[in-house]
C-alpha cells in the first residue's frame, strides 16, 4: 500500500501491536499477495512427472546439513492442488532436504497454473540451474511433446533454445539404454551421446560407450572411433576361409581382456592383429604391456 492509506494502516497497526510487529503484519500481507508464504512441509508433495530424476545422495546430504544451519534461503515454487495441498513446480531437493533436517515449513512461491505450465517451470527451473544431465533435458522436452503436442519450434521458444538445440538435446533418446545409463550418470557427456549416434547397432553402440567411458575418451576420440565402428559395419562381406569365425572370437576375447578395438585379419600363411590405442599415455602403456609379452 501506499500514500495517506498505506500510512494511516501502519500507523493503526503500530498502535494496536507496536512497531516491529506492525512491520512484520506488512511484511506478512505483502508476501501473500505476491504469492510467497510460508507452507508446512507436509502440506507439499513432489511432481512425478517433473524433469529432473536424479538426486545425488552425497549432494542432497550437503544441502540438508546446510539447511539445518541456515534453513531454506530460496523458497520453493508450488501450485495449489484442488483436493488441497500444494504441488512442487521447482525445488524438489530443496523440498527433501528441509524434509530431512526436520523442518515442519517452508519457504514457498505459490503460483496459479496447469499440468502443462508446470512441467514448463520446472523445466525452465531445473534449465536455468543447469540441474538437469543431458537425458533429463532430452526426456523433459519429449514429455511437453508427448502431453502437450508441441512441435519442437514451440519447445525451444517456451524454454528459450534454439530450434537446433532442441532437436540435438532429443537425438540422445535414440541411445541404446546402457550408452543412455552412462550419459544419465554422468560417465559420458551429450557430446559422446551424439557421437555414439554413428554406431546404428545397438550391442556395438553400448560397447563402445562403455570403452569410451573406461578410457574417458575424449567428445573426439568417440567420434573417431564411432566413424571406425561404422565403416567396418557397412564393409561388405568378402569369402573369408574357415577359420574367420574363430579369428573373430579370439578378436572378442582380447577387447574384453585389452579393454580396446581389436581387428584379426586372417590369411592363408600369415595375418594381422591390429590393436586400437587412444592418446599418448595409453600407446606407452600398450608398449610396455607388449614389451613384457614373450612368445
Amino acid at each position: 500500500m501506499s500514500g495517506k492509506n498505506g500510512k494511516g494502516l501502519g500507523r493503526g497497526l503500530e498502535a494496536l501491536f507496536g512497531q516491529e510487529t506492525a512491520r512484520t503484519l506488512e511484511e506478512e500481507s505483502r508476501a501473500q499477495e505476491s504469492g510467497f508464504r510460508l507452507l508446512p512441509v507436509r502440506q507439499v508433495e513432489p511432481n512425478r512427472d517433473q524433469p529432473r530424476k536424479a538426486f545425488d545422495p552425497a549432494a542432497l546430504a550437503e544441502l540438508t546439513e546446510s539447511v539445518k544451519r541456515h534453513g531454506v534461503l530460496s523458497p520453493i515454487t508450488v501450485r495449489p492442488l484442488a483436493g488441497g495441498g500444494y504441488q512442487i513446480v521447482a525445488g524438489e531437493r530443496r523440498w527433501r532436504a528441509a524434509r530431512a533436517a526436520g523442518l515442519t515449513d517452508i519457504p514457498a512461491m505459490v503460483v496459479e497454473t496447469d499440468e502443462e505450465g508446470t512441467l514448463e517451470l520446472a523445466l525452465i527451473e531445473n534449465l536455468q540451474r543447469e540441474n538437469l544431465n543431458p537425458m533429463e533435458e532430452a526426456e523433459g522436452y519429449a514429455l511437453l511433446m508427448e502431453q502437450f503436442g508441441l512441435t519442437q519450434d514451440a519447445v525451444a521458444e517456451r524454454v528459450g533454445k534454439s530450434r537446433p538445440a532442441v532437436a540435438n538435446s532429443l537425438r540422445l533418446l535414440a541411445l541404446a539404454p546402457g550408452a543412455r545409463q552412462l550419459v544419465a550418470r554422468g560417465e559420458l557427456s551429450g557430446g559422446h551421446g551424439k557421437a555414439l549416434l554413428a554406431v546404428k547397432d545397438p550391442g556395438e553402440q553400448e560397447k563402445l560407450a562403455q570403452l569410451a567411458a573406461q578410457r574417458r575418451l575424449s567428445v573426439r576420440q568417440t567420434e573417431a572411433m564411432a566413424r571406425r565402428w561404422r565403416r567396418q559395419d557397412k564393409a561388405p562381406a568378402q569369402p573369408q576361409p574357415p577359420q574367420v569365425d574363430y579369428a573373430a572370437q579370439l578378436a572378442r576375447q582380447l577387447e574384453g581382456a585389452l579393454g580396446r578395438r581389436v581387428t584379426i585379419q586372417p590369411g592363408e600363411k600369415k595375418g594381422e592383429v591390429t590393436l586400437e590405442y587412444y592418446g599418448p599415455d595409453d600407446l606407452e602403456r600398450l608398449t610396455r604391456a607388449l614389451m613384457e609379452v614373450k612368445v
